[in-house]
C-alpha cells in the first residue's frame, strides 16, 4: 500500500527531525515568537483521477509535467455511443417541442363548439317563434353536439398539457445524455500539475480505475510539531512565515496562515501537530522540502 508507506515515512521523518532539532523560542521586534526549525512541506490536494465510465482511453490531452487549470480536460474515454444517445435525445426533444407548439386541436375544438352552439341557438330561437318547428329529437341532438364540442376542448387541453410534460421528460433525457457524455471526459478537479499517466492511449479502462495523477502545487501545507503547553487558541488562524533556502535564493520567505491545530497530544514527547497553508504562486516550493516556520505570538495592534 504505497499511500500508507508514504504517510508513515513522512511522519517518521517529521518526528526524527523534531527530536534532533527541537523547538526554538526567540524574540522578534514585536514580541515573542515560535520558531520551528523543521517544518515539512506536503501536498494539500492530490488525486489519482479515475475514469467515470468504462471504455478505451482515446485521448491524453496533457503531457506529464504540464500545469492545468481547474476543469481542464486531461483525457477522454471513447464517447461515440454516448454522442449518438445524445443526438437521439435532442431529436426527440425537437419533436416534443413541435407538438407543444402545435395548438391546432385546441383551436379546432373551440371552433367546433362555436358552430354547435350557434346551431343550437338558432334552433331554440326558431322554436320560440314557431313552436314545433324543430322536433325535440333534433333539439336533443344539437345539445349533444354542443356538449361534445365542449368536451373535445377539454380533451385537447389535456392532450396539450400531457405534451408539455412529455417535453419535460425529453429535456431530462437530453440533460442525462449530456451528463453521460461529459462523464467520458477526465477533468482536473483543481489547478495543478499532471505528474503520472497510469494508462496508455487505446488501453481499456474500467469505471473507477485510476487513469492520471494530478497534484496541486500553488498552495502547500507546512507541517510541524509544537509544545502542547501553547494554547491552541493562541495559534489557530495566526499568520506564519516560512523561511527556506532555495537554489540561488537563501533565506527566502513565504507567507501563510496556520489553519489546523491537532486536538490530540503525543504522549511520548508532549507535542501537538500543527500545519499552515503556504501560498506557492511561483511554484518555487516543492513537497518534501524542509523549512523553518516562524509564528509570531505578539497580538496585533489593530
Amino acid at each position: 500500500m504505497p499511500g500508507s508507506i508514504e504517510t508513515i515515512r513522512r511522519d517518521c521523518f517529521l518526528c526524527l527531525l523534531l527530536l534532533v532539532v527541537g523547538i526554538m523560542w526567540g524574540k522578534s521586534a514585536n514580541g515573542e515568537e515560535i520558531r520551528v526549525e523543521s517544518a515539512l512541506l506536503t501536498l494539500i490536494e492530490h488525486a489519482d483521477l479515475p475514469a467515470s465510465e468504462s471504455g478505451p482511453l482515446v485521448q491524453r490531452e496533457i503531457v506529464e509535467g504540464a500545469t492545468v487549470d481547474i476543469d481542464a480536460v486531461l483525457g477522454k474515454i471513447d464517447d461515440h455511443e454516448a454522442a449518438l444517445v445524445l443526438e437521439r435525445a435532442k431529436t426527440e426533444l425537437r419533436i416534443a417541442n413541435a407538438i407543444v407548439e402545435n395548438d391546432i386541436k385546441v383551436r379546432f375544438a373551440r371552433k367546433s363548439q362555436e358552430v354547435a352552439l350557434a346551431e343550437l341557438k338558432r334552433s331554440q330561437e326558431s322554436i320560440e317563434k314557431f313552436p314545433k318547428s324543430v322536433s325535440q329529437t333534433e333539439l336533443d341532438r344539437l345539445k349533444l353536439l354542443a356538449d361534445k364540442a365542449t368536451l373535445e376542448i377539454e380533451q385537447a387541453q389535456v392532450d396539450h398539457e400531457q405534451a408539455k410534460l412529455s417535453k419535460l421528460l425529453k429535456q431530462s433525457d437530453v440533460e442525462r445524455a449530456e451528463l453521460l457524455l461529459q462523464r467520458r471526459k477526465i477533468k482536473a478537479p483543481f489547478p495543478g500539475m499532471v505528474v503520472n499517466w497510469k494508462k496508455q492511449r487505446g488501453e481499456w479502462v474500467e469505471a473507477g480505475t485510476p487513469v492520471v495523477r494530478i497534484i496541486r502545487l500553488n498552495r502547500l501545507r507546512a507541517e510541524a510539531f509544537v509544545s502542547s503547553k501553547i494554547p491552541a487558541a493562541d495559534l489557530l488562524g495566526r499568520p506564519v512565515q516560512l523561511v527556506i533556502d532555495l537554489p540561488g535564493k537563501p533565506k527566502s520567505r513565504f507567507e501563510g496562515k496556520l489553519v489546523f491545530v491537532d486536538p490530540e497530544i503525543d504522549p511520548v514527547n508532549n507535542q501537538m501537530r500543527i500545519y499552515a497553508e503556504i501560498e506557492n504562486t511561483d511554484l518555487q516550493l516543492r513537497p518534501g522540502q524542509s523549512a523553518t516556520m516562524v509564528i509570531p505570538l505578539a497580538k496585533s495592534k489593530d
